[in-house]
């Protein structure tokens, strides 16, 4: 029996929204007529790209596998360390398992896989963040060695740093090198442009437009990868989104209600010494630790009173044991629409998203919100061998997306998941119980 292989192809801040403007594009024609397909996809809480595709490739929750944030809490720092490295995860991610069935795996750009045992072609997605180092240093610690040399010393002309549209570029070109040079048995990318078009433009935007566009051009360049190499009549695809976005006119920095009653040390650099309570952000949400017990409940809600018209909920730790975050905050603020937070002490308490500053990214849309606001979901498509090209499902969850990847495949998680595994959608649907 032939191994089937599987791809993975992260569309970053997608939604099902888009899906509509997406289908009358060549090459998501192309995709969609052969696909099973999933609408109203729940993601995790909080919304943020670190923690959605632990998810994905988990078929956990973010309490279970570890990953709660995109960075670390770590306020002394201006610039926190991200969840980077695959050590981090507590839970087997399909790259565990499919390596350790034999298989050989690839993963470009795919969030938390720095310095992965379980992936032979990994381009992990890093930067530096620290004065002494440079992208090529961090690029080349955290992923294959011989790989990342191989495919920058080829593509390294598409790219600008890790700005976009560019970046995406060589993210596909190194795909399709990959496909046909190496043919891994289970290869997964994330493409960033439209996440960065709207975080800057707007959901909206003629610019986030442009990236779907630029977006179905890479679909195409690797469907005609997968037919060079051989490997497309025998692929499980997947091609799915993380998240959604929200337009904004204001970022909020809750922090400062916290230095205002004296629970936060500061340094000559605004960065955080000490803390009794500190917020620690995720855009359309914010986590609020506390390592002080005399401070109680009520007085950080008291506290909170300050931007109580900027909050579209306050919910508990117990609130947080429900929807998979991390449930050792005390509490976790949502941002009204139009609203999202920040934990720097670094700029004004409030200021308008509207204006222009050069050297910074005020966000003109975010992520990071509850997975039940209004509008959104996301999407995912599914195809290849055993995958019923009819199937349509219109509600499922990022967790669902493992466990039915790695059963399309023939394979399965060691633990049971969060997740189930989407039996709607294969040839070979199970027998209904009567």
């Amino acid at each position: 029996m032939t191994k089937k292989k599987l791809f993975v192809i992260s569309l970053d801040a997608f939604g099902d929204a888009d899906l509509q403007f997406a289908a009358t594009l060549p090459h998501f024609k192309r995709i969609m007529a052969k696909s099973a397909q999933v609408t109203g996809v729940r993601t995790v809480y909080p919304s943020l790209t670190y923690i959605a595709h632990t998810s994905i490739a988990t078929g956990m929750y973010p309490d279970k596998h570890g990953i709660i944030n995109n960075t670390h809490l770590q306020p002394e720092r201006l610039d926190p360390d991200w969840y980077w490295y695959a050590d981090e995860i507590k839970t087997a991610s399909f790259f565990d398992v499919a390596k350790k069935a034999g298989y050989t795996t690839a993963a470009i750009l795919w969030p938390v896989t720095g310095r992965s045992k379980s992936i032979d072609y990994n381009i992990a997605e890093i930067f530096p963040n620290k004065p002494w180092q440079n992208q090529v240093m961090v690029s080349a610690y955290a992923s294959t060695l011989k790989y990342v040399l191989e495919m920058n010393n080829k593509y390294k002309h598409l790219r600008k740093g890790i700005d976009q549209p560019e970046l995406d570029d060589f993210v596909t070109a190194a795909a399709v090198d990959t496909i046909i040079n190496k043919k891994p048995d289970l290869i997964a990318i994330h493409l960033v442009d439209l996440d960065s078009m709207r975080h800057e433009y707007g959901v909206r935007s003629h610019q986030a437009r442009e990236a779907i566009i630029r977006m179905d051009n890479r679909l195409g360049q690797l469907l005609d990868a997968m037919e060079e190499a051989g490997t497309a009549e025998n692929t499980v695809l997947a091609v799915l989104g993380d998240h959604y976005q929200i337009d904004t006119h204001t970022v909020v920095r809750p922090n400062y209600l916290f230095l205002d009653k004296g629970w936060l040390n500061v340094n000559r650099r605004n960065a955080i010494k000490s803390w009794k309570v500190i917020v620690k952000a995720a855009d359309g949400a914010a986590y609020i630790y506390r390592n002080d017990p005399t401070i109680t409940n009520k007085m950080i809600l008291d506290a909170l009173k300050g931007i109580d018209s900027r909050i579209e909920t306050i919910y508990t730790a117990d609130d947080m044991k429900w929807d998979g975050a991390d449930s050792n905050c005390i509490f976790m603020i949502e941002a009204k629409k139009g609203y999202y937070f920040a934990d720097d002490l670094t700029y004004p308490f409030m200021e308008s998203t509207a204006k222009t500053v050069k050297g910074r990214k005020l966000l003109k849309a975010t992520h990071g919100f509850h997975p039940e606001r209004k509008n959104y979901t996301t999407m995912m498509l599914l195809s290849g061998p055993g995958i019923d090209e009819k199937a349509r499902l219109d509600r499922a969850r990022l967790v669902d997306e493992g466990p039915t990847f790695l059963h399309a495949i023939g394979l399965d998680y060691p633990t049971k998941t969060d997740g189930r595994i989407l039996h709607e959608l294969f040839l070979n649907k199970p027998a209904q119980k009567r």
